[in-house]
């Protein structure tokens, strides 16, 4: 497994990072036990780099992991916390709930624009301070956009930035694929750490998976990537391809053969919280129900966490 400094940061990171959301209640819901043993998995083939959010619920996964490896990890979280008060109550719960005195990198998450950098400023100056106090080591952002991109590559307050890219620009919402590219150039040019999200396009891309490897893999402004695994055979595939190695076709053909879609139960009460916190469109209510577009959806489940019914799920 290959390993980048993080930017300007001291942190060596794995060229592959897990990501945990596919593992979460907000996916597929593993037993904490049975989401633990895959992380394990990933750390026993090299992975050291790990990826989560408030948001997720899953803290408790990493919890169970960090008890049973004697290796060190480095965990990134995210808060969608606006305030000082509400940023410091994250953090907290992150200590907490991870079992880590330091979090090694704290995000604010999924920032849409200079607008929300700014309305974020309370929140920002808290990581700062926790960061000054040695309670996190490394201050970030994570965007599906190219307008925060390019603010966060001018601010100095910020180490990491977590973009979304793709060989077909899936997800990117305010831009071309060139765009984010001319956008994550600039930031790595600035010292930022940069680690990619949705390189699969929230599992769009699954069958043109070579492709997106490849495109992602020759990018050279990027020192991690993030990828969501659910699977011990998800982890291996993936490390495989990290590392130019062949795939088992077995375990290859039995990812290639999965189809994932957002599924609205029957018992959706049409009260709109998923329509209305979906950044990227792709949910509507028709005839008192939500409805999904699958060409919009990129399978984030993001929608999941705002149901009061909880009938939402990817499957």
């Amino acid at each position: 497994m290959q390993y980048n400094k993080l930017g300007c940061t001291n942190l060596m990171v794995s060229k592959l990072c897990f990501g945990s959301l596919t593992i979460s209640p907000l996916q597929a819901n593993l037993p904490i036990k049975d989401g633990a043993d895959v992380i394990l998995f990933a750390i026993d083939l090299g992975i050291n780099f790990i990826d989560t959010a408030e948001f997720y619920r899953n803290y408790q996964y990493l919890k169970e992991a960090l008890k049973r490896s004697k290796k060190e990890l480095i965990i990134a979280t995210k808060s969608y916390a606006y305030t000082y008060e509400g940023m410091k109550e994250s953090v907290e719960k992150a200590r907490k709930e991870i079992g880590k005195d330091v979090i090694d990198i704290f995000m604010l998450h999924e920032q849409e624009s200079r607008l929300t950098l700014k309305g974020h400023r309370e929140a920002l100056e808290y990581l700062l301070d926790a960061k000054a106090k040695g309670i996190i080591k490394a201050v970030g952002v994570s965007t599906h956009t190219v307008e925060v991109v390019n603010a966060a590559a001018d601010m100095p307050e910020i180490d990491v930035i977590h973009p979304l890219i793709n060989f077909k620009g899936i997800g990117i919402k305010d831009g071309t694929l060139q765009d984010m590219e001319m956008a994550v150039h600039k930031a790595y040019k600035n010292g930022k750490g940069i680690y990619a999200m949705k390189v699969l396009g929230g599992g769009n891309l699954i069958k043109d998976k070579k492709q997106a490897f490849s495109y992602i893999l020759s990018f050279p402004y990027l020192d991690s990537v993030a990828i969501g695994m659910k699977s011990k055979d998800e982890v291996l595939a993936n490390v495989s391809m990290f590392e130019g190695t062949a795939v088992n076709p077995d375990i290859e053909e039995k990812i290639g053969s999965e189809k994932r879609r957002l599924l609205v139960e029957d018992w959706c009460l049409g009260c709109g919280e998923c329509v209305k916190h979906c950044r990227h469109s792709a949910l509507s209510l028709q005839n008192g129900r939500s409805v999904v577009n699958p060409d919009a959806c990129i399978l984030c489940g993001y929608c999941a966490g705002y149901c009061p019914e909880f009938c939402i799920k990817i499957i």
